[in-house]
């Protein structure tokens, strides 16, 4: 038997300097510092996950491996990249390169199958956020979720989505 993937804790991303990263990442998102371990490793809280910078870096720059960042606000994020004069990668979406050569794109949450619960997203400060038709109908098709008559999404019940696919075993 398989472990099942259940998510993700969170991306490390190696940077020169901690401090000057901490400056440059609250300049593009709005964040909470969850702690750090010395002077070479910051973690950024994101409710139930974290992102953690961490130097010095020693890799080369990224170009195209990427990882994505949900956001409340896609085009504040844009415009914040502008005005900090950032590298922004010519594609479909948003995604640009920090200065460290990290690749990041930038989806937003309405638009996505990802899904925080109402309890995470109203400790962050974000109980207003919901999905668009498109979203929800792509959870829906996978079993993964219900619209309250509110319009707010919740997961469907643990026993409607089967835990192993029987070619998993």
């Amino acid at each position: 038997m398989t472990a099942r993937l259940v998510g993700i804790n969170h991306v490390a991303l190696e940077v020169g300097d901690v401090d000057e990263a901490l400056e440059w990442y609250r300049r593009i998102f709005a964040f909470e510092l969850r702690g750090r371990a010395g002077r070479n490793m910051a973690f950024i809280d994101m409710g139930d996950q974290f992102l953690a910078l961490s130097a010095p870096r020693v890799q080369r720059r990224d170009d195209d491996r990427h990882f994505g960042l949900v956001v409340d606000d896609k085009e504040a994020v844009r415009r914040a990249l502008e005005e900090v004069g950032a590298q922004i990668v010519p594609t479909r979406g948003l995604r640009f390169v920090d200065p460290w050569g990290n690749n990041v794109e930038i989806v937003e949450y309405d638009q996505i199958q990802f899904s925080k619960t109402d309890a995470v997203l109203g400790g962050m400060g974000l109980g207003n956020l919901t999905k668009t038709e498109s979203a929800r109908a792509e959870l829906r098709d996978k079993g993964l979720g219900n619209q309250s008559a509110s319009g707010r999404w919740f997961s469907g019940e643990p026993s409607a989505v089967p835990r192993r696919s029987p070619s998993a075993e």
